[in-house]
Formats: C-alpha cells, sequence, structure tokens
C-alpha cells in the first residue's frame, strides 16, 4: 500500500483524509477493507524513511489548518522505479491492480504500457516453463512418455477396429 499511497501524492500533495478517499475512489471494492489509521500509519513510515515530508495547509477552503503530506524527491524517485519494474510472473493480480491504478493516479507511467509489459513478462515465463518441460525435467520427460503410451493404445484401439489386419503386419 505504501507505494500506491506515493503515487497518489505524486499528483498532488494530500492530507489522510483526502488520500483514504481517493483511495476508496480509486481501488473500488478493494479498498473498501481500508480504514483512515492505516493511512495515517502508512505516512508516518513514509515520512521517517524520507519519502513524504508533512507540511501545513495554507488556507483552507473550511475548518482547521491541516497536515497536508508532500512527495519528496527520493519518494518520486521510488514510485518510478516501482511502476518501472516487472512484478514476476507469479506476482498477485491485487498488486498488479494496484500498480494500474497508481500509474493513472499519479501519471507518472500508462496503464496500458504497464499490461503490454506484463504481457510480455508473462509470455517469456510461458515459454521458459514450456522449454523446460521439453528439455529439461524428467518427471515432464516421464509424462510424455506415458502419453505416448496411451497415445498408441488408442491408436490400437482405433485401428483394430476400422481396418481389417493380417497376421503379422504382411500384405498377405
Amino acid at each position: 500500500m505504501q507505494d500506491v499511497v506515493l503515487a497518489l501524492l505524486a499528483k498532488e500533495p494530500s492530507h489522510g483524509y483526502d488520500l483514504r478517499a481517493r483511495l476508496l475512489a480509486a481501488l473500488g471494492p478493494l479498498g473498501e477493507t481500508l480504514n483512515a489509521g492505516q493511512i495515517y500509519v502508512t505516512l508516518t513510515r513514509l515520512e521517517k524513511a524520507g519519502l513524504v515530508v508533512q507540511e501545513r495547509e495554507d488556507a483552507p477552503v473550511r475548518g482547521p489548518r491541516r497536515e497536508v503530506y508532500a512527495l519528496t524527491a527520493a519518494g518520486r524517485e521510488q514510485v518510478a522505479a516501482w511502476l518501472a519494474e516487472g512484478l514476476g510472473p507469479r506476482a498477485d493480480v491485487t498488486e498488479f491492480h494496484l500498480q494500474l491504478v497508481a500509474a493513472a493516479e499519479s501519471g507518472m507511467a500508462s496503464p496500458l504500457a504497464l499490461v503490454e509489459a506484463r504481457r510480455r513478462e508473462l509470455r517469456r515465463s510461458l515459454a521458459e516453463a514450456q522449454g523446460a518441460v521439453l528439455t529439461h525435467d524428467r518427471d515432464s520427460e516421464a509424462g510424455r512418455l506415458h502419453a505416448d503410451l496411451r497415445w498408441l493404445e488408442a491408436c490400437e484401439r482405433t485401428w483394430s477396429t476400422s481396418t481389417p489386419h493380417t497376421e503379422g503386419g504382411g500384405n498377405g
């Protein structure tokens, strides 16, 4: 969640309540489990890490002045790095969804470019997995042999019932 909060702050500085509302709007049902306390704990951690700074709101339209959080240069670099990195073939779908939301909300990356990069990553992983099955994996070799044997049995059943055959495989 830290990276998503950073991405939201990349768009504009905000206070915790506003961030929570933006997260709920961006995440839909995924955001329903968030409570305001989580946002403030996350902001405190990000501030301690030097990724955000806390500022006072200049002139609130109404109500008291609130603490507003803004992204530091290090925070902006972290968002850019997170959006640029691949998640790996075993990444959780939710994690990728968060990355898409962060890209769209921050404007720092194109969600469509992330989808295409993920597609390439998954296709490459699939090709590697298929190659390993065909060339290196002994268990898959045994599986292939079992499949070949079942195929031969099916061939035998098919050919034994569909065509007359001669003893010894000769012509006559």
